[in-house]
């Protein structure tokens, strides 16, 4: 074995190891063990990739490739990029991983919140409406109160929640929590 190839095989799996990590940690997220496989691929690569060639990378078919290309794109951790002299797409990975960490967990934040605040305002309105009820056995009325009482609690937390996404959204955070010295550069 040469050296060379014996050198290409030290990165070779220093690059097999980050990836097939980021595809189990990928996985906490809700994101496929395979769509973490493409995402780390990706980021190895040294050029802009077409579907055959991550499909063939990975040994995937074309299919599998598509599907999580649109799941990683939807998730804006890879671009589309333009390549001249080719009518076939190709992909890159978003290398800013502050703001792929931002807009994953905004969207997600975001649509859990907006979702359990609906939930919660629904119920308050429910619960206040009842307590116009002249006949409400004391019991439930008592019930009833203490329900809101909570609700209101967990509104407050849902709105500190909105300002936290919006820090991250507006990169106000970085004032309070500030990038590693070499990325703010």
């Amino acid at each position: 074995m040469s050296e060379h190839s014996k050198y290409e095989q030290i990165v070779k799996k220093a690059e097999d190891r980050i990836v097939e990590t980021l595809a189990q940690n990928m996985e906490l997220y809700g994101i496929t063990h395979s769509v973490g496989h493409l995402y780390g691929t990706l980021i190895f690569q040294d050029k802009p990739m077409n579907l055959d060639e991550m499909g063939d990378a990975l040994g995937m078919s074309k299919t599998s490739m598509s599907t999580g290309v649109r799941t990683l794109l939807d998730l804006k951790m890879v671009n589309k990029v333009w390549m001249k002299g080719t009518r076939k797409d190709h992909y890159e990975v978003e290398h800013d991983w502050y703001q792929t960490f931002i807009d994953y967990f905004s969207l997600k934040w975001r649509k859990a919140t907006d979702a359990n605040q609906m939930s919660l305002r629904k119920s308050s309105q429910e619960l206040t409406n009842l307590l116009k009820q002249e006949d409400l056995p004391p019991d439930l009325r008592e019930k009833a109160e203490r329900d809101i009482e909570r609700i209101v609690h967990y509104l407050a937390y849902y709105e500190w929640l909105e300002r936290l996404i919006d820090s991250f959204e507006s990169h106000e955070i970085f004032t309070f929590i500030p990038k590693n010295k070499q990325e703010a550069d």
